[in-house]
């Protein structure tokens, strides 16, 4: 029978239904605020796949056209591959439920969530989060939920739970938080130079609000839930890890403190090929298959590195642990990018390019439920294989990709500004090395790259990451931990967190969570941002060496900009009938030209002749026809009653048959032809607009200015004769 509960998300009520949609899914639920509906919806299958070794999870959140009553672009008009915004909301709904799932089990689950309606004003992905705890609560699939979600912002100094598309607008920060009914889970997002105090506290709020929203799933659940189903886990046979145990003894040790990730990588390489081999021999090739071995040595590997960490107060490259590896910077790296920069942190290095580009080249995109529809900063961050030292797949950007581009991009987006810069911009991040948080790399590194594109950053943003390692009781509650400043690669894999924080001076402007535990406490958390503020300062201290402020000047090889105001009435004489004006005048200069509806005229171009000819041709088109002022035109088409000139761009006037000499004219054609050059005289526009053009009068005025010169080149002694 489906069942229905309603609980407070902020403002707004949610409703989460089980029980009337997609019943053959092992647990499916449709999550309702305001008008906007998501279904999702989870499955696991019954046994794991022959050789699996490890956990194949699959998030997939898609938005649907018809949910906001709207056609899909594009010639098929179907939905196609996941936009950025739907392969961002997949990673947000994976990372919080990926670590509650049980150790060692590797059927393949997956959970999908479908936008079925969209009211433009609440967005979806936090419905999708809530969803995928509420759709895996009441299954079979053994998870240990429910965990909450809620946006937050903060309008005029105020938190509010969960904002409309409409707030947003106005609001300072947006944080998506994730909790459970004690701890922290995940958060990510940005802010405009929040400082860590408020950010605390934006926390603690975020956590109360998402309280409630756990408390409906834990009585959904009893409600509708199903019984969690027996499952097998995976476990290396005691027998095999304790003989691996023996035959590694002391050496992992000094091979996990080999300096230098390669170098490491190879020392640990020869232990575990010596010992799978002998393992092997032991036991036969059926019991100690190659996951076997992996498997084994990731958990002597573990053990050893969180060993040293809590035992004997080492990491992996000797460093303190609130010490940052050293820092190199370098900008003007590249000659023809309009800037570019070089940022490395001991084995983490990216190169780092902006472009500045037109308005052609703001990003348009479908945007169904709601929110911007256009971007003009965009940063695009890549991660080839030669960056670890090894061989792959060559292909497009994958969701990593995307993910760690979008945290640079909105970790430097809040010190743009680009409600009043005139240009779009790009910033491509090329990651050289990795070892540990390329994304803060790319942050520091982009930062570099604008302000040596002489983009106007309001301030340069930094960014660094803090990890942690801990040890349980056994209550189940942490007995000791450290933290880890700008952690190392192996650090992450074999640790419990990865804390991005990126900001300036200031304060925060991005961040985001990601635990391999259940949760942590609020108190950690603080500490934990406190260790990335002082980490966060001296990194920014570092990059000022290499470039303290934005360039006065821009590359040569960026496009220029002039903006120019004309009369709206005439931007149709502009752009021409069918365009004809517009198209030759970007024609004959080499520029783009922009022409807005209230006058606006904005022109690009990387040539200051090109500039020229476009500003002074539209200047022309633009400009009235001044009665008694002599211009040069062209003739543009002959009639029996006389020409007609162009006078201005795009601006013809009549010279009438009459008015073509100090004679009698008997045909046009007998004084000018199709395509002369002549000087005309403007004798008046009428009320139709039509301009009436006198070549008799501009001759004979240009004869009397003529004369005055000639007489005043003349010495006095002859004026007298």
């Amino acid at each position: 029978m489906p069942e229905k509960i309603t609980a407070p998300l902020g403002d707004h009520q949610i409703i989460i239904e089980t029980g009337k949609i997609a019943k053959q899914a092992d647990g499916a639920v449709t999550v309702q605020l305001g008008e906007t509906i998501v279904v999702v919806a989870a499955v696991a299958a019954i046994k794991p796949r022959e050789g699996q070794e490890f956990f194949p999870l699959t998030v997939d959140y898609r938005e649907k056209a018809a949910a906001a009553g709207k056609f899909p672009g594009g010639y098929f008009k179907r939905e196609g591959r996941p936009t950025e915004k739907e392969i961002l909301t997949s990673r947000l709904i994976d990372r919080p439920i990926r670590p509650l799932f049980p150790k060692g089990w590797y059927n393949e689950v997956q959970v999908q969530s479908i936008v079925l309606s969209a009211d433009g004003e609440h967005d979806p992905d936090i419905l999708a989060v809530n969803g995928a705890s509420a759709a895996l609560m009441v299954s079979d699939i053994p998870w240990d939920g429910p965990l909450g979600a809620v946006r937050v912002g903060r309008v005029a100094g105020k938190f509010i739970a969960n904002p409309t598309h409409s707030q947003m607008g106005a609001s300072d920060l947006d944080l998506v938080y994730v909790g459970n009914a004690t701890e922290l889970v995940m958060f990510e997002g940005s802010a405009k130079e929040i400082t860590e105090a408020d950010f605390n506290a934006a926390l603690a709020f975020a956590h109360e609000a998402c309280q409630p929203v756990i408390a409906a799933q834990l009585e959904l659940a009893k409600k509708a839930g199903q019984p969690k189903r027996k499952i097998t886990v995976f476990q290396v046979p005691p027998e095999v890890l304790a003989e691996a145990k023996a035959l590694v003894g002391d050496r992992i040790i000094p091979a996990l403190l080999t300096h230098g990730k390669l170098d490491r990588e190879a020392a640990v390489g020869a232990i575990v090929e010596e010992v799978g081999q002998k393992l092997v021999q032991k036991f036969g090739e059926e019991k100690v298959t190659g996951f076997v071995i992996k498997d084994a040595f990731y958990h002597i590997e573990k053990e050893a590195v969180r060993s040293l960490i809590l035992d004997q107060e080492k990491r992996l490259d000797g460093r303190a642990f609130d010490a940052v590896r050293p820092i190199h910077c370098e900008t003007g790296i590249l000659p023809r990018a309009h800037g570019s920069a070089l940022f490395s942190r001991g084995e983490t290095q990216a190169v780092t390019l902006a472009t500045l580009g037109t308005d052609e080249d703001v990003q348009e995109f479908d945007a169904y439920t709601g929110g911007d529809t256009e971007k003009k900063f965009i940063l695009h961050y890549n991660f080839p294989n030669f960056s670890v030292g090894e061989t792959g797949r060559i292909s497009g950007p994958g969701r990593r990709e995307i993910g760690h581009g979008a945290l640079a991009e909105r970790s430097l987006e809040p010190m743009l500004p680009l409600d009043t810069y005139p240009y779009s911009i790009r910033v491509t991040s090329e990651v050289m090395e990795s070892n540990g948080s390329t994304s803060m790399a790319t942050v520091c590194g982009g930062s570099l790259a604008l302000m040596d594109a002489g983009i106007p950053l309001i301030r340069p943003v930094g960014g660094i990451s803090v990890g942690l390692c801990t040890e349980y009781d056994d209550q189940g509650k942490i007995a000791r931990y450290e933290l880890l400043t700008d952690i190392l690669g192996w650090e992450d894999h074999f640790c419990d967190m990865d804390c991005k924080i990126a900001g300036t001076e200031k304060g925060i402007t991005g961040f985001q969570l990601d635990l391999k535990l259940g949760g942590i406490p609020h108190s950690l958390m603080t500490e934990a941002l406190e260790r990335a503020h002082t980490a966060r300062l001296h990194v920014l201290a570092e990059m000022k060496k290499a470039l303290a402020e934005p360039r006065k000047e821009m590359s040569k090889y960026a496009p220029r900009i002039l903006t120019l105001k004309i009369d709206p009435e005439k931007i149709g004489a502009l752009i021409g009938p069918g365009g004809k004006n517009i198209k030759r005048l970007v024609d004959e200069s080499g520029c783009e030209i922009n022409i807005e509806d209230d006058g606006t005229v904005k022109i690009f171009s990387v040539s200051e002749e090109g500039m020229k000819i476009a500003r002074d041709a539209i200047e022309g088109m633009s400009a009235e026809a001044e009665p008694g002022k002599i211009y040069r035109g062209k003739v543009v088409t002959i009639k029996e009653f006389g020409a007609f000139v162009e006078f201005l761009p795009g601006r013809d006037g009549l010279v009438h048959i009459s008015e073509l000499a100090n004679f009698r004219v008997k045909k046009t054609e007998d004084i000018v032809k199709l395509g002369d050059e002549i000087w005309v005289k403007c004798l008046g526009v009428d009320e139709k607009g039509r301009v009436r053009l006198s070549r008799k009068e501009a001759m004979a005025d240009r004869d009397k200015e003529m004369a005055k010169d000639e007489g005043a080149a003349k010495p006095e002694t002859a004026r007298k004769q």
